[in-house]
């Protein structure tokens, strides 16, 4: 078992190295965003600036741009990378400055405003024009990037569900099998077995675990489970695994809900359950959860021995150092299933480029069975292409991951597609303090009742 004093100086060498490379890649990003596109080179050429968040997944879109170019040599792509958060600050900023980049990575909770602001380009007569197969996608992703008017605002590039990343070295130690970890099942009542793991996962800093006599829930070295925040009004790598297999739906229907479901008993009672698990001494609190380490340099100090995180970072996780990672499927709930969220990206052409013919070129490759099979060999994301998501699979198997912790919501039909809503920003500054103050228990789970009345009022307005 690791010792306290050996988890607190991963801990504080993760975070190091977190604060270097965060002022690395600030430094980085700044430069490349002074780029702009070129609307008349001298020589003819067009150059389109596509924007992405993903750094990990910037080498394999750089081959789909270079084969881009060499079958259309009129024209260059200039990708410039932002980390997440910096990246809608700066792509809204650039919105408002009529200088957006040609082409972006759009996410579905945030392509309704740019719709709905006629900010990006509704691509139906392009795909209709150019004979697209939609069919080619996996099911459901497609739904995702139509507009309250039925337009299409982008193709699917990828999908993700999330799964129970785990040390597979402290799971050797306490007995458990990667085995056992698909056979978990929870329940708001007693937590079930999955409840139980977490708490044998859980040591104090006298060795004691957690559900052994004279555990102390305050002084803990290793927590069962992590997370990285509240998770706000969407939860997708903190609670919502846990409501949705209990039920839970978030809205009346999907995209462009009319209504949400925080007020939902369902929920309720599953954020109490979720939160109980601080209390215990299995999860460490919101304050530090949040307190400047991230959830996955956590995992790899040893601070956390299971994190539920997405697919898009289950080849990062694999390569942490110092111990052997896996994943396995979320639990399954009261509802007889497991739940994850089921998201997607797209490539969405801002509606003032000077460029479109060029950019929706662009854009038709990335969403190309050619692009995503390139993208499926580096073992980043499950491409949105049944036939290149296949290929991923087979690309994580060959990394040690095991992929079917992810497609098995998929293949059962247990995973429910992002919400989709113009609204969502406005939804956020209601839901993120709510969900924060009932995590820190300043507020008791019955407060996302209120809550949810202000969400509804805001999607009247």
């Amino acid at each position: 078992m690791t010792t306290a004093k050996t988890a607190t100086a991963r801990t504080a060498t993760a975070k190091a190295a977190t604060t270097a490379l965060a002022a690395g890649v600030g430094l980085s990003l700044g430069l490349a965003g002074c780029a702009a596109t070129d609307p008349a080179a001298p020589d003819g050429t067009v150059t389109l600036t596509y924007w992405m968040w993903d750094a990990n997944q910037v080498p394999g879109y750089q081959q789909c741009a270079n084969d881009f170019e060499a079958a259309n040599p009129g024209v260059r792509i200039n990708i410039e990378q932002y980390g997440w958060d910096d990246y809608w600050t700066q792509l809204t900023a650039r919105m408002v400055a009529e200088s957006a980049p040609d082409v972006f990575v759009d996410h579905s909770q945030q392509f309704g405003k740019f719709a709905e602001l006629d900010q990006i380009l509704d691509v139906s007569d392009r795909v209709a024009a150019s004979g697209i197969d939609l069919a080619q996608y996996e099911d459901g992703l497609v739904d995702l990037w139509r507009g309250q008017d039925g337009g299409l605002y982008g193709l699917p590039k990828d999908w993700d569900t999330v799964g129970l990343y785990y040390n597979a070295d402290m799971l050797a130690e306490s007995g458990y099998t990667s085995e056992d970890l698909w056979e978990l099942e929870w329940n708001t009542t007693d937590g079930g077995t999955f409840e139980e793991f977490v708490a044998h996962m859980s040591v104090d800093s006298n060795g004691v675990r957690g559900d052994e006599p004279g555990f102390d829930k305050e002084n803990v070295e290793v927590y069962g489970l992590g997370y990285n925040e509240s998770g706000g009004g969407y939860g997708q790598v903190q609670w919502a695994p846990f409501a949705l297999s209990n039920g839970w739906t978030y809205s009346d229907r999907n995209p462009w809900p009319t209504a949400f479901n925080y007020d939902d008993p369902a929920l309720v009672e599953t954020i109490g359950w979720y939160r109980s698990l601080i209390d215990k001494g299995y999860m460490p609190s919101l304050a530090v959860a949040t307190s400047g380490i991230g959830s996955q340099e956590a995992l790899g100090a040893g601070a956390y021995a299971s994190l539920i995180e997405g697919s898009w970072n289950a080849r990062s996780i694999s390569e942490l150092a110092g111990a052997d990672f896996q994943v396995a499927p979320t639990p399954v709930g009261p509802s007889g299933e497991r739940g994850t969220v089921f998201n997607g990206l797209s490539d969405a052409i801002y509606a003032g480029t000077p460029h479109p013919d060029e950019a929706w070129a662009w854009v038709e490759h990335l969403a190309s069975p050619g692009c995503q099979l390139e993208v499926a060999q580096e073992g980043r994301v499950f491409p949105a292409v049944k036939e290149a998501s296949d290929q991923a699979v087979k690309t994580f198997t060959e990394l040690g991951v095991d992929a079917e912790a992810f497609s098995v919501h998929v293949a059962e039909g247990t995973a429910t597609p992002s919400p989709v809503t113009d609204r969502w920003a406005q939804l956020q500054t209601i839901m993120q303090p709510t969900m924060d103050s009932v995590l820190s228990f300043q507020t008791g789970p019955e407060s996302l009742v209120p809550a949810n009345r202000r969400v509804d009022e805001l999607l009247d307005e």
